[in-house]
């Protein structure tokens, strides 16, 4: 099968804003006076992994007991997020190391690109202002709210994402970062390169090749051992 298309996941992955998120995990929860332990908040972050912000804050009232409606509590949550989004991106948010190159590569190649991304649209909206993401991906940039808040690691984001780009899922080279995304290309039928960003290489065991950088990745090699 030949590729025709690269989809990138977004948090982590071209940026490293991974932080954001989970510091908001983190504030929020201590903003309602709990104090949870390192093996609690892990055991919290892989319990919301690949949900909408709905779902999260669902999880949120029930399991500490938040006297606020949903709405309420999501409201609040989304201002602590966008909050700390805005000041990671002034201080020390910038592109992973070596994304620019491989996407002028893919290009180069002829390949099509998209971003699949968990991100609300408050955040997708910021970040793609400030990084300029259009001229990179044109209009093919997805979230939840382009899939009825399914998010990863179900393979709708991914499936839409490929659909919007032309291509079948067979013909998409997904770059992740966490389990639940890399499930969710796997699941959708993609190929995935996981990508250690964040130094827990366990977590990406079920991507079809692992790197710690973009410059491992040899496209040339790949495109032409599939190019039938």
């Amino acid at each position: 099968m030949k590729y025709r298309a690269v989809i990138f996941d977004l948090d982590g992955t071209i940026i490293n804003s991974t932080g954001a998120w989970n510091n908001a995990i983190i504030s929020f929860i201590k903003l309602n006076g709990i104090d949870l332990n390192e093996h609690s908040l892990q055991k919290l972050k892989k319990q919301l992994c690949g949900l909408g912000q709905p779902e999260c804050v669902d999880i949120f009232k029930k399991k500490f007991g938040l006297k606020e409606s949903v709405d309420q509590i999501e409201q609040l949550f989304e201002q602590e997020l966008v909050r700390l989004v805005v000041n990671a991106m002034e201080n020390n948010v910038h592109f992973i190391e070596g994304f620019v190159d491989f996407h002028r590569q893919a290009i180069t190649s002829g390949l099509k690109t998209g971003i699949a991304t968990n991100s609300n649209d408050t955040c997708l909206e910021l970040v793609t202002k400030k990084f300029n993401l259009n001229q990179f991906f044109g209009e093919h940039i997805y979230n939840l709210t382009d899939v009825g808040n399914v998010g990863k690691p179900r393979p709708d984001l991914y499936l839409h994402v490929a659909k919007q780009l032309g291509v079948s899922p067979e013909e998409c080279v997904v770059i992740e970062d966490s389990s639940c995304g890399i499930k969710a290309a796997v699941d959708a039928g993609m190929f995935c390169f996981g990508i250690n960003t964040a130094g827990q290489e366990d977590l990406l065991q079920q991507a079809d090749v692992i790197i710690d950088k973009y410059h491992e990745i040899d496209l040339f090699r790949l495109l032409k051992k599939h190019s039938h």
